[in-house]
């Protein structure tokens, strides 16, 4: 595991020991970057079940001017330290070690520009994740959901929690679900 591009171009990352983690893969962190490159500068990013935080590191490295690394194991957050103490980019990032749902209370922006979502699979925790986020005012229509879940999981819930899907990459055993709350 790697940064792919930006000011921490090629330093290798470390990931937590154990099960508890699912790192994304290079191929689709590349995929998922080449989609968003334009909108990386000067957002503000947050990286949810970080795990790693190779995707929030991904986003600071190529230029995002500030990340929220969100996990809440000890393990992971140790983790997440280490590889942005080595890449140099712990200045613009806010670690919170929470469960995922109280988390979003400890986000203090204004808005979020784009913000990712990586739960374990076969939980549900993106209906409910979905449902939470509809009540924060820095969360609008012109922020950047994307979720990466198993093939598997449905989305059809999507349309009546009041947002729409924009686009949707998939793989073989998971896929990227891109996504904005709708205006009411």
């Amino acid at each position: 595991m790697r940064v792919i591009s930006g000011k921490a171009r090629r330093l290798p990352l470390s990931c937590p020991k154990g099960m508890e983690t699912r790192p994304t893969k290079d191929r689709i962190k590349e995929t998922l970057f080449n989609i968003i490159q334009n909108e990386i500068p000067n957002c503000v990013f947050v990286d949810l079940f970080s795990g790693s935080g190779a995707i929030g590191i991904e986003a600071l490295s190529r230029g995002a001017s500030k990340c929220f690394f969100i996990d809440k194991s000890k393990s992971a957050i140790t983790c997440i330290r280490e590889n942005l103490l080595f890449t140099k980019l712990e200045n613009n990032a806010i670690i919170i070690q929470q469960d995922a749902i109280d988390s979003l209370y400890s986000i203090h922006a204004e808005h979020v520009d784009i913000l990712f979502i990586d739960p374990p699979y076969a939980d549900g925790y993106e209906k409910e994740l979905l449902n939470s986020l509809s009540n924060f005012e820095y969360i609008d229509s012109n922020t950047k959901i994307i979720i990466e879940a198993d093939i598997k999981t449905n989305f059809d819930h999507i349309e009546t929690g009041g947002y729409l899907i924009e686009r949707e990459k998939t793989y073989k055993t998971n896929k990227l679900v891109f996504l904005r709350k709708q205006n009411r």
